[in-house]
This record gives C-alpha cells, sequence and structure tokens, in this order.
C-alpha cells in the first residue's frame, strides 16, 4: 500500500506549481498539486482520464470548453482527449491530487511545458 500526508509532501514552488508524485505505474500516476496563487497547468489534451479533488483552496479546472470554479471537497473528471488545466485563484493557494490513468506520455506534456514557459494558461491562445 502507498500511503502519504498531504502535510508531508507539501511543497511551494515560487516559479511554478510543484508536483509530488505519490505512485505511478504503467496504469496510473497520482501526484498531489500545490499551487501558489495564480498558478496553472497549463491547458492541454493527453489521452488520458483525470480526476482532480480540491483539498483547500479555490481556482478553476479547464474541462473541455468550460472552466469549472473549485473549492474544498470539489472532484472534477476530464475524459481522455478533453482539454484540460488547473489555475489557483489569483489571491490564495490550491492544494489537489489528480490522478490520471494511464499516465501521459512526455510528448502530451510538451504543451504544459510551453504554457509553462511562456507564462500562458492556454498555451494555443485561449487564455
Amino acid at each position: 500500500m502507498v500511503a502519504t500526508d498531504f502535510d508531508a509532501e507539501r511543497e511551494y514552488d515560487d516559479e511554478q506549481f510543484s508536483a509530488q508524485s505519490v505512485f505511478r505505474s504503467d496504469r496510473m500516476k497520482v501526484v498531489l498539486g500545490y499551487f501558489e496563487p495564480g498558478q496553472f497547468i497549463p491547458v492541454h489534451a493527453p489521452d488520458s482520464d483525470v480526476a482532480i479533488t480540491v483539498r483547500e483552496g479555490r481556482g478553476v479546472v479547464r474541462d473541455g470548453d468550460d472552466e469549472h470554479a473549485v473549492g474544498p471537497g470539489d472532484v472534477v473528471v476530464v475524459p481522455a482527449g478533453e482539454d484540460r488545466g488547473v489555475k489557483a485563484d489569483a489571491d490564495r493557494r490550491l492544494e489537489a491530487t489528480l490522478v490520471t490513468a494511464p499516465p501521459p506520455t512526455d510528448a502530451e506534456h510538451d504543451p504544459v511545458r510551453e504554457g509553462l514557459k511562456r507564462g500562458e494558461f492556454d498555451p494555443r491562445g485561449g487564455d
């Protein structure tokens, strides 16, 4: 069994969101996401499902063309191939668990890296 604690894993980064890996297999990846105010995972559309559960804070989760305001206890599931992204509100931190199945490939995260480099939530121009 893999077990961890949000408080023990908590690590914020002033430059970009922090993702602490909890578990990874060929079928699933589990990370704890820590976002300073305004930080984000840029919009991308990998070929994997994702379930995002907010533990603390507030923000938005992109699901296709929709953005859902989220807070503690909210769960958003985005199917494979749909645009997705997570962004903390400008005035508070956000902590969430992100479970992807199967784990995205390195190439599928190119839009994430590009969006972080350019500082854009939606690197394809929908920001």
